[in-house]
């Protein structure tokens, strides 16, 4: 995976023009990077649980439980205008 690795098409692809000078200097930290990802490729997995987080995360949704609605009047006197039993709304064309 390290060593070869096309600078100019990955700053085209990210959209970015990069001078020589970055480009040197960026060469080497990613060829650094690219040699970490080497060394953890190396690992022994093979018994390690694939994992979507790395914290223990449960749901905390409480469960749906069906109530009575509110009266009309209620959520519609939150509203900023309303008429005939619904929302007012700006008009848009």
């Amino acid at each position: 995976m390290s060593g070869k690795f096309d600078l100019d098409h990955i700053s085209k692809l990210a959209r970015i023009q990069l001078t020589d000078s970055e480009k040197q200097r960026l060469g080497g930290q990613l060829n650094t990077i690219l040699e970490h990802i080497d060394h953890l490729n190396q690992l022994d997995t093979t018994h390690v649980e694939p994992t979507s987080h790395v914290l223990g995360v449960q749901n905390v949704f409480r469960e749906d439980e069906e109530t009575a609605p509110l009266p009309k009047k209620d959520y519609l006197s939150l509203a900023p205008a309303s008429d005939k039993g619904h929302y007012e709304v700006p008009k848009i064309i």
